[in-house]
């Protein structure tokens, strides 16, 4: 993933907006739009996109910590000490607590017995916290990243009239980029989720279940016109 850079070599036109770059300077911006794709990988039209969503700027560092955040979450954390609470054993009292001379004991698992459990027990936790603001930040970083490369396009809601993988193929074929490519789709898209799902580097996802380190991970974006909705729904403040 790469920022956006300064575009002020660039003439200016009636039909551009203007912005701050990061260089400081004011610079002409078009407007991001995507290709829009019938069944058979043909652009039918150009779809102008919404700036607030698409039309962000890429900071490196936000989306890596939204990545890390999202990947330390989906570990398990499973690795544990036991405690005295947790070591098999040790519910009886040893010995009575006077007349043996020796000193008290009320369990065989206290931490200084051999065997027992360790005195600060230590959980593993890999959870890692972002910010909403910062998290829908990252979310738009990473699709504004796709917008400005050219690896973001739009299906068509009626681009097949039924599952078909052959066709699915030729439109990922025909439109030329590089997998892995993430396909978002509404559950009730039947044509599209099932035509796509069987292809080899293609992950067919929902609105709701997209993740920002899965568009970083992926090299393409195909979002369906009615998915393409919810996931700007997502993506704003």
């Amino acid at each position: 993933m790469r920022s956006r850079t300064c575009c002020s070599s660039r003439a200016r036109s009636p039909g551009r907006r203007t912005a701050w770059s990061k260089c400081g300077r004011r610079c002409a911006v078009a407007a991001p739009k995507a290709p829009v794709f019938d069944g058979t990988g043909k652009k039918a039209k150009d779809l102008t996109l919404d700036e607030s969503v698409f039309g962000a700027e890429v900071k490196p560092h936000l989306v890596h910590e939204a990545v890390r955040a999202e990947l330390s979450a989906n570990r398990a954390g499973t690795r544990a000490v036991k405690s005295r609470g947790l070591v098999t054993g040790g519910r009886s009292k040893p010995w009575r607590q006077k007349g043996t001379g020796r000193a008290r004991a009320g369990s065989t698992r206290a931490p200084h017995w051999t065997g027992g459990g360790a005195a600060f027990a230590v959980r593993t936790s890999f959870g890692g916290k972002v910010n909403r603001k910062e998290r829908k930040a990252a979310f738009r970083a990473a699709l504004s990243a796709h917008a400005d490369e050219g690896t973001f396009g739009v299906l068509a809601d009626d681009a097949f009239d039924g599952p078909s993988t052959k066709e699915a193929a030729a439109l990922v074929e025909t439109w030329g980029k590089q997998r892995p490519l993430i396909v978002v789709a509404q559950e009730d898209q039947e044509q599209i989720v099932k035509s796509f799902r069987n292809l080899v580097g293609v992950q067919v996802v929902t609105p709701a279940e997209v993740e920002i380190s899965a568009l970083v991970w992926a090299r393409s974006l195909l979002v369906s016109e009615a998915a393409l909705e919810l996931v700007q729904g997502r993506a704003q403040s």
